[in-house]
């Protein structure tokens, strides 16, 4: 059934939770199944935990987090690094895995090995980091200081777009402050999650410090709820759509819980008449068919200046023409299957909602099948004129290879465009005018900024919305800022005869 997506090492296709450093089943022994995307044929079975599972995650974690947050910096900072070595060493594997049960093309989740393992290494380094501070002295004889410490028990909830990276993205600040951890993946994907638990445990994480278990849809709202309702999980850290998000928010009050949420998008890209339109087009093409257009920062809505509009579609569908639709098996597929099928269904809904409401179909718009994508889960990539901004593309994220391409006169018109949703994760714009590069990301409403780029991810940077898209930052210097508290220590009577 695997092909040329064989792994190597077997044993890092996992069947069991990862609880309190040992391998078992469901508390019910209930299973689900994982499918890959494009054959729609089921490739392992895990556990579909419930809310037994989830609590006993956080049993593990609690009485880990008493010893962990005690390790040495120098300590976390090496397992992390030792973990680090581990995803690389194991990288092919990694990316086979992740291959077959997301769709991406093999290439594509090589290249999020490498995304995903470089924020283990930055937070690795950040571990020796987490400093405090002396304050000045308000009176004689006392000293005043400001200590940084772990939350608690960190709950991690991740989508299937990035089964590596995500997770890792917030695993390893995590443990990098001295917190402990508890994971549920997506139901979709949760073989990358279990088998970086195997290469954790390899590492020589302490039992209990990294928890991993998977569950289907309907008991994965069980586990997270059982997560919600425990006041030993301090925080919890999610990445997908803002119905989710506002649930946790609302339920996560009862016990306080520290909340990062990354949620849904509805980026502009937009090209004003004196950009570069071929350094345009390459840009859009490189954060819109990543990963098939299922990521939350690709571009959503294409808006382009009226008097560039024609040129730069032409050599957009010139570009598009290089796009080679088919499963990860294939040499030169870049483009994957979408994840299931209901996510197609969304897609052919959006098209021909807005192909109902005067659009303009230059390419696509119909799925794919032939020898070389013969699964129900391919669609073609697309593009869209004459989009209205009535149509139900520009107001939800599609998650296809889908582009809306939205004409405009003038800065102010296009401004008020772009920021005319309740979303604000990433927006992109393309100018050669450096006044307006400059006042651009002022006006724009979002948390990521493209400026005649389309590929912004980094470990470096901090990555999050405003609005609706969220709040908290993953990476950077800012990311383990939500993962501690801040402490106040008084010390008084240090006064005395000299």
């Amino acid at each position: 059934m695997m092909n040329s997506l064989e792994l190597t090492r077997p044993e890092l296709l996992r069947h069991q939770n990862f609880i309190r450093g040992t391998w078992s089943e469901s508390a019910g022994g209930a299973t689900l199944e994982v499918i890959n995307p494009a054959s729609n044929r089921s490739i392992a079975s895990v556990p579909d935990s419930d809310a037994r599972d989830a609590r006993a995650a956080v049993e593990a974690a609690t009485a880990a987090f008493k010893t962990w947050r005690q390790e040495t910096a120098m300590q976390r900072r090496q397992l992390l690094k030792e973990w680090h070595r581990l995803l690389l060493e194991n990288g092919e594997d990694l990316a086979r895995l992740m291959s077959l049960e997301q769709g991406k093309p093999l290439a594509e989740a090589r290249g999020e090995v490498a995304y995903g393992a470089s924020y283990v290494e930055w937070f690795a380094e950040e571990a020796v980091r987490v400093n405090g501070d002396i304050l000045p002295s308000t009176q004689e004889g006392r000293r005043q200081m400001v200590i940084r410490e772990p939350v608690g028990v960190v709950a991690v909830i991740t989508p299937w777009n990035f089964p590596l990276a995500m997770i890792a993205r917030k695993i390893a600040p995590a443990l990098a402050v001295g917190c402990t951890v508890v994971a549920k993946p997506s139901e979709d994907t949760p073989l990358t999650a279990l088998a970086l638990a195997r290469l954790a445990e390899e590492a020589g994480f302490p039992p209990g410090t990294v928890n991993v278990l998977s569950a289907s849809r309907s008991n994965g709202a069980l586990v997270g709820d059982a997560w919600l309702a425990d006041g030993r999980v301090r925080k919890i850290t999610f990445t997908g759509s803002t119905p989710v998000g506002k649930h946790l928010a609302r339920e996560s009050a009862e016990t306080l819980k520290r909340l990062s949420l990354e949620l849904g998008g509805n980026a502009p890209f937009i090209v004003f008449e004196d950009a570069d339109l071929d350094l345009a087009v390459a840009g859009l093409m490189a954060s819109k068919f990543r990963n098939g257009g299922q990521t939350c920062v690709c571009p959503n809505r294409v808006f382009v200046q009226q008097t560039v509009l024609d040129e730069f579609v032409t050599k957009l569908q010139a570009a598009m023409e290089s796009l080679v639709v088919g499963p990860a098996t294939h040499p030169d597929a870049t483009i994957g299957p979408m994840i299931n099928s209901r996510a197609v269904e969304k897609i052919q809904r959006h098209v021909d909602d807005a192909l109902e409401r005067g659009a303009r179909l230059v390419c696509g718009g119909e799925r794919v099948q032939n020898a070389v994508a013969a699964g129900p889960h391919f669609y073609l990539p697309t593009i869209l004129t004459n989009v209205g901004a009535d149509a139900v593309m520009c107001h939800e994220e599609t998650f296809g290879p889908v582009i809306p391409v939205i004409a405009f006169e003038n800065e102010p018109e296009v401004v008020t465009l772009a920021n005319d949703t309740p979303y604000g994760l990433a927006a992109y714009f393309y100018t050669s005018d450096m006044r307006r590069a400059f006042r651009l990301p002022g006006l724009l409403e979002a948390g990521v900024i493209g400026i005649n780029e389309g590929a912004v991810a980094s470990e470096l940077a901090p990555f999050g919305g405003v609005k609706e898209s969220g709040y908290g930052r993953e990476g950077s210097v800012y990311g383990t800022d939500d993962y501690v508290q801040i402490k106040y220590l008084c010390q008084g009577q240090l006064g005395g005869e000299t």
